[in-house]
């Protein structure tokens, strides 16, 4: 029996509440072409303005000023959020919106903020809508695709599916530290439970008793329920606590879907389960520390993967760990290694623990007249049930000024659940490989949104045993239609 949450009732209940977070930010991306948002100047501190940068025309002059306010009194403490330099995080003037403003986790800008508490480069562009509410400093953004998959080959399928997230994040000074809270969702769950077609992938499990082979899973509709305190020490020196439920523990890479190297891309990683799997996890407790360019991270979470029920909040285990050190050594990159102990990570596999190591490094650089470039390069092991099992990741895209994205991506992967109750090749780990490039072409645009069209092409490398399985020269396609906020 399904839990009550995931009753008729609720399911249609969490549809409306997405398709309104959609409607709702759809209109303002759309909204704001023709209304330039107002801001409240009475909230801002004009003294660290650089008037140099600003589009006075742009001021209604008809308007008179308000009288002025007396500025707020700003702690004396040491502990006050410190400026920060925003003139060396020009990203070379590259399309979309991108944040100034600082990190709800220490001082630096919150541009090296990826998914969870991960970090990348500074020149990671930050794309959204950004509001001021009152004293919450607000950003939303997102995207979502309409796709076509056809995989060949006796285990491949053709389907047509909806993926993306919505995302809003505020923050706001309290006392002496900042607080932040972040909700995501995704319209993932209504694909149903099975997911989409992707040859070579695994995890997870679409009813409890079978396991997802040559599928994506679909994520969860709340991907991410977090809050965050940050406490600033000095000028380059804080530390802070995050929790989330769902949220992701200190373990990994950024989350593909967050990696300025893979967001354009339509398909979920084959190395997905190395990497970032973690990205969705309920119950996350992470503590951590920043000094200058680096940041020292300690998390404690369940270690179990999300069931098949997608509509529901899972009961919090805090029974795995986690520990991550990053770096970003200039404004172009980001390295980070991490390690977990997941205490039964398998819903079809409950007495078996996994140990995962992980190592990666992103560089994120413009270039040319506006475009920017974004790589990364990831490795991942899985020690578990006696097996050690490696997964390597190089990726990257070349975002153009003139909407036009191009990207790839190249996996190689031990894999041991392909071959489930086949005499003879069940358990077996076979090294496998596979190759995508595509691109996008944004043909609509507005001051907060783009619309665009992309295609996407894999080929596969197999070992002779495999080939029986998924045929001998295989290839897959998709094509897609995007919709963005900026």
């Amino acid at each position: 029996m399904n839990p009550p949450f995931i009753g008729r009732g609720r399911r249609r209940a969490c549809r409306r509440l997405l398709l309104l977070a959609l409607s709702t930010i759809s209109t303002a991306a759309f909204g704001q072409a023709d209304s330039p948002e107002k801001l409240d100047h009475s909230q801002m501190d004009h003294g660290k303005m650089d008037h140099g940068q600003m589009e006075h025309s742009r001021v209604d002059r008809a308007t008179p000023a308000p009288a002025a306010k007396p500025a707020p009194k700003r702690p004396k403490r040491s502990q006050a959020r410190p400026a920060i330099d925003h003139s060396q995080h020009d990203t070379g003037g590259h399309a979309g919106h991108t944040s100034a403003m600082p990190s709800a986790f220490g001082p630096y800008v919150a541009t090296r903020d990826a998914s969870g508490t991960s970090w990348q480069p500074d020149l990671s562009p930050h794309e959204g809508i950004h509001q001021q509410l009152a004293e919450w400093s607000v950003m939303s953004h997102g995207w979502v695709n309409l796709n076509y998959a056809r995989q060949d080959g006796p285990r491949g399928a053709n389907q047509s599916f909806v993926t993306g997230m919505l995302m809003t994040m505020a923050q706001r000074q309290l006392g002496d530290g900042t607080l932040g809270v972040r909700a995501m969702m995704s319209p993932e769950p209504f694909m149903g439970p099975n997911g989409y077609p992707l040859l070579l992938a695994t995890g997870e499990t679409a009813d409890g008793r079978s396991h997802l082979i040559d599928r994506q899973h679909p994520h969860e509709l709340f991907m991410e329920l977090a809050a965050t305190y940050s406490y600033t020490l000095s000028k380059t020196t804080s530390v802070f606590i995050y929790g989330g439920l769902p949220g992701e523990p200190a373990l990994g890479p950024p989350a593909f879907m967050h990696r300025t190297s893979g967001m354009d891309n339509p398909e979920a990683p084959i190395s997905h389960h190395w990497l970032d799997s973690t990205h969705i996890t309920f119950g996350v407790i992470t503590l951590g520390t920043v000094i200058d360019n680096w940041k020292f991270e300690a998390s404690t979470f369940r270690g179990r993967e999300p069931d098949q029920y997608r509509y529901d909040i899972e009961r919090p285990w805090l029974d795995s760990f986690s520990g991550r050190v990053s770096w970003n050594p200039t404004r172009e990159w980001s390295m980070q290694v991490s390690y977990g102990h997941l205490n039964s990570p398998e819903q079809l596999a409950p007495l078996i623990n996994e140990d995962r190591v992980t190592a990666s490094a992103i560089y994120t650089t413009p270039f040319g007249d506006g475009h920017l470039w974004s790589s990364t390069a990831s490795w991942g092991r899985k020690i578990t049930d006696g097996k050690t099992l490696d997964a390597f990741l190089f990726e990257s895209s070349a975002i153009l000024k003139q909407n036009v994205t191009l990207f790839m991506r190249a996996e190689r992967v031990d894999q041991s659940e392909l071959t489930h109750h086949m005499a003879g090749l069940e358990g077996r780990a076979f090294t496998v490989s596979k190759v995508s490039a595509g691109g996008i072409y944004d043909f609509l645009r507005t001051d907060h949104a783009k619309f665009g069209v992309g295609g996407l092409a894999s080929r596969y490398v197999l070992p002779e045993d495999l080939k029986p399985l998924y045929g001998r020269d295989l290839t897959s396609f998709m094509l897609f239609a995007r919709l963005k906020i900026i």
